[in-house]
């Protein structure tokens, strides 16, 4: 069966091609349009799918959405406000002020500085008169209850509004291509469980889904048994960690559905249990769920940022999502007897979180899909869709997006007037120019599918130098607070991690993080964050020959197994995709060498040629 999965077009839209529940091709609008998480119909990325598959509209079985229509979604919606109502109404927050001040009390003086920030414990503030609204709004008993009334109001309408308008793209966009009679709509939540189950390649597994929004639900639970799916429980909106994460993100000056991410490195300078009992007073436990009180209230987490440490805020909202998703896992864990963990949803991105998941006791195995966001959600309802049953092979590649010819690249080197030569062995080539301390941008077969940069799109450097994470983000216009994620080769991860019986399988898309060895620490420490964890990237030659070799290649020049790997683009850009996005990134970026398929290109300005 030939299914085309299309993920929501809010956020993200990418193109899963799938055959019989084995994804051919996928990738997201973002690579071809240039536009970061691209929002709309996904034109470009479906026309590349169809052209490498070779489909016409009348080969294609099924287009498979990841959302019911807006009628019904509105239904869910509501019904889920509802109960949200409730629960607010009846929330005493009578504990908070005294909670508060206890909480400033434990605020420690520091003087260790935290890079990207002024000094250690500066705070969000806003001045006198929003930091009073804040407060009013966030953590009085009467105004943080109608705050949070307005905020579910405004949030429902902005939602409803939009199912709306992307329903109504979904179908122009599809009959544009000749599709629109081959939609299927899907519930939301059943996209993130099918990818991540049916990719696992297990027979038996929890099946764990968190995120903002999806279909009524902030999250489900089901068990996977011989390829099909049984629903244990849902986890009902708005009672989502994904929404938690955005405000505080949000609250702390970035972006909410873009730069989570940040939020995971600054935890790890703050102390967590100066501010956890006053987050763990607005949550609701039951076993094997939780609710969140006034979790669309962003006024409280203001109020926090605005008064307490960027680092401790981070430390403690990060805190508190491990522990309540550990919770969740190990309730389910217990009352089904599975071992096995798989994991997707947006806020599975958090590899952090992954990692305690990953500790459980009673966990034996761990997988997290790559795309995990919702622009997996596409090839998860397309693998239900087409799913021949039983168990079939867990999920191999990544590198599932468009490739370019030689032809191709070498004339677009000639376009930008580039030099460029074609060693005999460029894998010993690149990796004595890394260990020369060159940084190299790789460009080379398919692209990856979701949001790591798996080596086909990364750029390369020796990990001795911690000092890199603040140059070379510096260079290409980035403000982290995590270092550069590590690749290492497979033969020697026991000797780089620890406890990662389990979770090799997951360490290959770059998922969850570890705790680093004494002889990570000391041979690759700008890979290393401050809580002596990273985020490995462990290869196989099977996987990926040319990427594995230039690492094979830089261990007999260094005797050390790893290189930092971070995507290929500039700031705000989405990672590269076409040889003329490489060259304009690898210019841009000031890097000092493109390995472009078998070309190896020196930048002309600079100095480490």
């Amino acid at each position: 069966m030939k299914v085309i999965g299309i993920s929501p077009l809010d956020k993200d839209a990418s193109v899963s091609a799938v055959v019989d529940g084995v994804t051919v091709f996928a990738a997201g609008e973002e690579r071809f349009s240039r536009k970061k998480q691209h929002a709309g119909f996904p034109r470009l990325a479906l026309r590349a799918a169809l052209d490498h598959m070779g489909w016409e509209p009348q080969d294609v079985d099924q287009v498979a959405y990841a959302f019911f229509d807006a009628q019904e979604e509105e239904r869910l919606m509501r019904a889920s406000f509802a109960k949200e109502a409730d629960l607010t109404k009846s929330h005493d927050n009578s504990k908070l002020k005294q909670l508060l001040r206890t909480a400033a009390g434990k605020v420690p003086a520091r003087t260790q500085s935290v890079h990207g920030l002024r000094e250690p414990n500066q705070r969000m503030q806003k001045g006198f008169a929003k930091e009073v609204f804040y407060r009013l709004a966030g953590t009085s008993n009467l105004g943080s209850k109608r705050a949070a009334a307005k905020a579910s109001q405004a949030w429902l309408e902005q939602a409803i509004a939009g199912h709306q308008e992307w329903q109504a793209e979904l179908e122009k966009g599809l009959a544009e291509f000749g599709l629109a009679d081959k939609l299927q709509r899907y519930e939301h939540h059943l996209s993130h469980a099918a990818n991540s189950y049916l990719a696992s390649g297990y027979d038996e597994a929890l099946v764990v889904t968190l995120d903002g929004y999806g279909s009524g639900l902030a999250g489900s639970i089901s068990l996977g048994k011989n390829g099909k799916l049984e629903r244990l429980h849902n986890l009902r909106f708005p009672y989502s960690l994904g929404t938690l994460y955005e405000a505080v993100t949000s609250s702390l000056g970035f972006q909410a559905d873009r730069h989570a991410g940040k939020i995971v490195g600054l935890a790890a300078y703050g102390d967590p249990d100066i501010l956890t009992d006053v987050l763990m007073d607005r949550v609701v436990e039951e076993p094997g769920n939780f609710k969140l009180v006034q979790n669309l209230n962003v006024f409280f987490s203001r109020h926090l940022a605005s008064h307490f440490p960027m680092i401790d805020v981070a430390a403690a909202y990060q805190h508190v999502l491990e522990k309540l998703a550990t919770r969740l896992v190990s309730h389910w864990v217990q009352k089904t007897g599975a071992s096995h963990v798989v994991l997707s949803g947006g806020v599975t991105a958090n590899v952090k979180m992954n990692q305690r998941i990953h500790e459980v006791d009673g966990v034996e195995g761990l997988f997290v899909y790559p795309n995990m966001g919702d622009g997996g959600c596409g090839s998860g309802v397309a693998m239900h869709a087409s799913w021949p049953g039983g168990v079939l092979a867990p999920f191999q590649s990544a590198y599932l997006g468009p490739e370019y010819s030689r032809e191709q690249m070498q004339a677009e080197l000639e376009k930008a007037g580039l030099a460029f030569r074609e060693p005999e062995n460029l894998a010993a080539e690149v990796a004595r120019r890394i260990h020369e301390g060159a940084v190299l941008a790789r460009y080379a077969g398919r692209m990856e599918y979701g949001p790591r940069a798996l080596g086909n799109r990364s750029i390369l450097y020796h990990g001795r130098d911690p000092g890199v994470n603040q140059w070379l983000n510096q260079r290409l216009g980035r403000t982290e607070f995590m270092p550069f994620a590590p690749v290492t080769l497979w033969e020697d991860r026991e000797r780089c991690y620890k406890n990662l019986a389990g979770a090799e399988y997951a360490a290959q898309f770059m998922t969850v993080t570890f705790d680093c060895t004494e002889y990570m620490l000391q041979s690759c420490p700008a890979a290393v964050h401050v809580d002596n964890t990273a985020r490995p990237q462990l290869i196989r030659r099977e996987m990926n020959e040319g990427y594995y070799d230039i690492l094979a290649e830089y261990k007999k020049l260094s005797g050390h197994p790893s290189l930092i790997n971070t995507s290929f683009n500039m700031h705000e850009e989405p990672i590269v995709c076409s040889p003329s996005d490489a060259i304009r990134a690898f210019l841009l970026g000031h890097l000092d060498i493109l390995a472009m398929g078998p070309f190896l290109v020196e930048h002309p300005e600079s100095s480490k040629s």
